[in-house]
């Protein structure tokens, strides 16, 4: 077997609109040999990414799933993926002087300002506004939800 023979490619399949979950699951249950990995990302809508080095063998195994519809003609690199496997800051997008509502923790539901943003940490240092002392909380990324960007 040759080089090029063994490295496998990724290949799309087009699924049912909000289906990706419940195909992937399915493709990993058939368990076949000739499938490596299965993707299905949240920000791709109605299509899982499936890596194998035999494309017959994925149109053989989506015959059988009812959500998934056709394989995409063509193939893809990992480096074309990449973005889907990194992940994502959760400050990412957050500008100082946005407002924003703190949705967890002891300020749950208060709305605030972003003063600071620490893209190290994930963590966002914010202001208050009913508080009648401006005091500054730190906060984790994931605990603010973006209500209203300054100038953007």
């Amino acid at each position: 077997m040759d080089s090029e023979q063994s490295i496998s490619k990724i290949y799309a399949i087009k699924t049912t609109a909000s289906q990706e979950q419940a195909v992937s699951d399915m493709i990993a249950r058939k368990e076949h040999p000739a499938i490596h990995s299965i993707l299905s990302p949240d920000s791709l809508t109605s299509y899982v990414m499936v890596e194998s080095d035999e494309p017959d063998a994925i149109g053989l195994i989506i015959e059988e799933i009812p959500h998934a519809r056709t394989i995409i003609k063509g193939e893809s690199s990992i480096e074309e993926i990449g973005h889907f496997l990194t992940p994502k800051s959760d400050v990412e997008g957050i500008a100082e002087g946005d407002i924003i509502e703190l949705v967890a923790g002891p300020f749950k539901g208060e709305r605030a300002q972003v003063q600071r943003i620490d893209e190290a940490k994930d963590q966002v240092t914010v202001e208050l506004y009913e508080a009648t002392v401006p005091i500054p909380v730190t906060v984790r990324g994931d605990q603010i939800r973006v209500l209203d960007s300054g100038d953007r």
